[in-house]
């Protein structure tokens, strides 16, 4: 059985990030040696070598969560944007008491209407926004970070419109941030480019579905999420050009992997752009990934399955241990680790 449950005491799910990005602490998990080592996130330039390709998901959060109530009635709502459809509707999920009719009128506390035009299901909404403009701009202006339940909530801060956003991201898309590189820097990009490492982009948005817990006994039954991403032919080629100069492609987040190994699905990567439903797991050949950069997931979770894909199941489970035991800070806001 793969190693994709534990227990974590409720103080070390962080709740803040730290006060400095590249101070976060990182945990080294040595494949090779089967050795652990305590470090922090800063370090990480000097833990790879020369030549060594770091590659980033650029993906954006979008503020795809607004908070309102029933114009009718005062009664509360909240709603988390996931996509739009053709005909400019919100495609969202919903929560509220009842289910109100279509037609029925919705206020955020930032000034946005919102009609209810159709239900895919009791959560799913089709809403369309009283106001002009691309999702991206009007969620900008009215919507809030959509914080996992698990940080103060869901309930946003000030900070959290900078440091739940990596320092490159570029493109909106995403309801949840792809949470390995928030501890990146300009500092570390420049201590990694004078190390002789290079970096890339992909690009992948993230959605509900990263969070979903396995339910099934045997968690490689579970169905995974779909997600859209894209790795171009300049990401491509230096992917090729690293595996065949015998170097690390190192990969930041599970997103980021998913991406490569999609493109690489054919023994070689080559450029890529769609949807992706891989679900790595054990056992798994990996065709583009060397390395990872990740943080601390959440148990029963395919994100975990995937991290012991490559670390194995049997070091991975140590490396939790002794992070709990050492009191490193877990999920999105936390602690990070690094498997080579």
């Amino acid at each position: 059985m793969p190693f994709f449950d534990y227990h974590l005491p409720e103080h070390l799910i962080a709740q803040h990030p730290a006060p400095e990005r590249d101070a976060a602490r990182l945990l080294v998990l040595r494949r090779a040696e089967g050795a652990l080592e305590h470090r922090v996130f800063r370090d990480l330039p000097e833990l790879l070598s020369p030549g060594d390709l770091v590659v980033l998901n650029d993906t954006r959060v979008l503020p795809a969560r607004v908070v309102g109530h029933r114009e009718a009635t005062g009664g509360k709502w909240e709603g988390l944007f996931l996509s739009a459809t053709a005909d400019g509707l919100w495609e969202m999920l919903a929560q509220t008491r009842g289910y109100p009719d279509p037609g029925t009128a919705f206020v955020t506390d930032t000034g946005l209407r919102l009609i209810l035009r159709g239900r895919t299901d009791d959560r799913h909404w089709l809403m369309q926004p009283e106001a002009d403009g691309a999702p991206p701009d009007l969620l900008a202006r009215f919507g809030h970070i959509p914080l996992p339940p698990y940080i103060r909530k869901g309930r946003e801060e000030a900070a959290d419109r900078d440091r739940y956003q990596t320092v490159y991201a570029r493109a909106a898309g995403s309801v949840a941030a792809p949470t390995a590189g928030l501890h990146f820097t300009p500092a570390v990009f420049e201590r990694l480019a004078a190390r002789g490492v290079g970096t890339a982009r992909v690009t992948l948005h993230v959605g509900l579905g990263t969070f979903a817990p396995v339910k099934e006994t045997d968690p490689t039954k579970h169905t995974i999420h779909r997600e859209w991403c894209e790795v171009t032919a300049d990401t491509a080629a230096a992917v090729r050009e690293a595996k065949a100069r015998g170097v690390r492609v190192v990969a930041v987040g599970t997103t980021t992997t998913r991406t490569l190994e999609t493109a690489a699905s054919g023994g070689t990567i080559t450029p890529y752009c769609g949807e992706t439903g891989l679900f790595i797991h054990e056992p798994y050949t990996f065709r583009a990934v060397d390395a990872l950069v990740t943080n601390f997931h959440l148990p029963r979770t395919t994100l975990l399955l995937l991290v012991g894909a490559l670390a194995g199941s049997a070091l991975l489970e140590r490396a939790y241990t002794e992070a709990v035991a050492n009191e490193y800070r877990f999920f999105s806001y936390g602690d990070a680790m690094l498997v080579l």
